[in-house]
């Protein structure tokens, strides 16, 4: 395809529009793709990441990410894209998706595709152009570097198979924890669809990797899994509502990642969504804690109670878990499961091992753990070592907090400007 072919002022255009609208999608992992170059092709998505986030190897990854069209005939209240919405439209054909990729490519701006897109007709109807895109990439321009697409809920099984064959990832977006939620804010979609589709991804994933044990050409599908995602904050859900869902869809689906996006106030916003933006803190919060159920063999039921079914702004989810159950420490380095080693403050997974191993040949102290650089100022709180037994209580509940919690962030240098302007002007 040639640049002769392609309209680029029109493009430019579309693109300004069209890269916009899809910043709203969180979902755009590259992890775990493995493709290499194949002789004479293009792109290699080995070993790559995630856009914003780093490969294993240090470099920062970057993708495509666009929505085919922002059209959409579906009116999600949370959605800028919504029908109802009076935001610019625009449509890429096709050949220009492709053509954007491969040029992005050609200049070493990008190393894959995020394609998604409003739905326009029927889930169907905006599949099949989606995976033309893909397939096009892949047998035309025979362009190895990761592509991830994003499914439609309420796909046929035939299309998502298909989308699969030409995908590294796919995921379809849950959106909301709950089916009340969605019954708010997005009255035409349901759980029930979208946990249908990931169970047709699921199945498909499944049967082709007993495949390629039998075969060894066996055809790949979606090799790095998929995922989803939940917009966080745009109703009263919890936390607690929040985890429990990516729990049973990590035990059903076999999900590589759950993505939490903050609502984003969007312009003519319906008066029933919140009017500012939640905390991004409550964002990272559900992150840690998401990572302690897929690493660190915890339940969601354990980080909640009926008093709190918020996660804690203020401290870490396993630092507050640990505080909320000081009866079960200080627990012994020398001779604690690996499990029990995953459950204290400041000990990571690789670490929990790292001690596993030292053990064997010696006693592990302190300044072992502090060469390992476990965050022992956490640690020494809920840990004993041969050189090192704390009494922890002897620092009541408010005392120990204090101690565990943050240091304050340093006061910017504007920051001490401003105060320094509002004392003089009698404001503060």
């Amino acid at each position: 395809m040639t640049v002769a072919a392609i309209s680029t002022e029109k493009i430019k255009k579309k693109l300004a529009i069209l890269a916009d609208a899809a910043k709203y999608d969180a979902s755009c992992s590259s992890s775990g793709g493995k493709r290499k170059r194949a002789q004479g092709g293009m792109g290699n998505s080995e070993g790559t990441g995630i856009c914003h986030s780093y490969a294993p190897d240090g470099r920062c990854i970057s993708l495509l990410k666009i929505l085919l069209t922002n059209f959409c005939i579906y009116d999600c209240k949370f959605c800028v894209n919504r029908v109802s919405s009076d935001t610019k439209r625009a449509k890429f054909t096709t050949a220009e998706v492709i053509w954007l990729t491969l040029e992005f490519y050609r200049r070493n701006y990008i190393e894959g595709l995020f394609l998604s897109s409003g739905i326009f007709g029927d889930p169907d109807t905006t599949m099949l152009e989606v995976i033309h895109v893909a397939k096009t990439l892949r047998k035309e321009h025979r362009f190895n570097g990761y592509i991830h697409l994003k499914v439609v809920a309420g796909a046929s099984q035939e299309l998502i198979n298909e989308a699969g064959k030409w995908a590294d990832r796919v995921s379809a977006n849950i959106e909301m924890p709950r089916q009340e939620d969605l019954d708010t804010l997005a009255p035409a979609k349901t759980i029930a669809a979208a946990k249908a589709t990931m169970a047709d991804i699921s199945n498909k994933i499944v049967e082709t990797k007993s495949n390629k044990k039998k075969y060894k050409f066996a055809p790949k599908f979606a090799p790095a899994g998929q995922s989803t995602q939940m917009v966080v904050g745009a109703t009263p859900s919890t936390d607690q509502n929040i985890l429990t869902t990516s729990e049973t869809l990590y035990s059903k689906f076999s999900l590589r990642r759950v993505y939490y996006s903050a609502y984003s106030p969007i312009p003519n916003a319906d008066a029933i969504l919140p009017g500012i933006k939640p905390s991004l803190v409550r964002e990272h919060r559900l992150y840690q804690a998401d990572w302690l159920l897929r690493f660190y063999g915890f339940k969601s039921g354990e980080l909640f109670s009926t008093e709190h079914t918020n996660l804690s702004l203020d401290m870490d989810p396993k630092t507050f878990w640990a505080l909320n159950n000081r009866h079960l420490f200080p627990v012994d380095i020398n001779k604690a499961s690996r499990e029990w080693l995953l459950r204290v403050p400041g000990i990571g997974a690789r670490n929990a091992e790292r001690i596993i191993k030292l053990r064997r040949f010696c006693k592990v102290r302190l300044v072992d753990l502090q060469k390992m650089r476990v965050v022992v100022k956490r640690a020494k709180y809920f840990i004993i070592t041969s050189d090192h037994n704390p009494d922890v209580f002897s620092l009541d509940s408010t005392g120990l907090m204090k101690a565990l919690s943050p240091p304050a962030k340093q006061m910017s240098l504007f920051d001490q400007m401003e105060n320094k302007v509002s004392a003089v002007s009698g404001e503060m």
